[in-house]
């Protein structure tokens, strides 16, 4: 069953769904510049056209809105994933290339891993696990869609188990940042890539830059 807020929305004009994108778009914004905790009502009215109260008409409470923000934030993560993998046409090479885009996206903006993860934490604190249990699997399915196509033993498995290594590899790339071509072997090893026929031979190389 769906929020009071998604239930007015069905009887929303045009004009009023915009503005309820307006709060999302803004909210996306806050939580990229000053992280999970500096994203209230306030911050949100005050990267938004709307104010405060109206943010409050179009949402029941501000999790609402971090819920959808952080879903812009992940769809825009596997857009590029995917447009990485569609440069490539050997399916060795498009999973290669996701995986290191993926990674790319976090080294590039330092605080979106402590975003993601704070994220993580308030959710679980408040046992509400299903936003971001969406969104992991949406990440573990585009995973099991490249590594079907290599072909590996037990795609869904290797993803899951994949996505598991690289929420690790997060933390330690904040820490201690290898080269892709040092992770490549441990990657290689969760998939079992080297048991893969058609990745035979090629697992641990570098592949080709976008």
């Amino acid at each position: 069953m769906g929020s009071s807020s998604e239930n007015r929305a069905r009887r929303w004009s045009p004009n009023q769904r915009a503005k309820q994108e307006q709060i999302i778009e803004a909210a996306k914004e806050v939580l990229a510049r000053d992280g999970l905790a500096a994203c209230t009502a306030r911050a949100v009215a005050d990267a938004s056209p709307l104010t405060k109260s109206a943010i409050h008409y179009y949402f029941d409470d501000m999790d609402e809105i971090i819920d959808g923000a952080m879903a812009r934030h992940m769809s825009g993560c596997l857009d590029r994933i995917r447009a990485a993998a569609d440069e490539h046409e050997r399916p060795v090479d498009r999973f290669w290339a996701a995986v290191r885009t993926y990674l790319e996206i976090f080294a590039e903006r330092p605080n979106a891993a402590l975003l993601w993860f704070s994220y993580w934490v308030d959710v679980g604190q408040k046992s509400r696990l299903e936003p971001i249990d969406r969104m992991h699997q949406a990440m573990i399915g585009v995973l099991r869609d490249l590594l079907a196509d290599i072909p590996v033993d037990d795609p869904p498995g290797r993803a899951h188990a994949l996505f598991s290594y690289l929420l690790g590899t997060l933390m330690q790339q904040a820490v201690r940042p290898l080269p892709f071509a040092e992770l490549m072997p441990e990657i290689a090893s969760v998939c079992r890539l080297d048991s893969a026929g058609s990745g035979e031979g090629r697992a641990a190389q570098v592949p080709p830059e976008r």
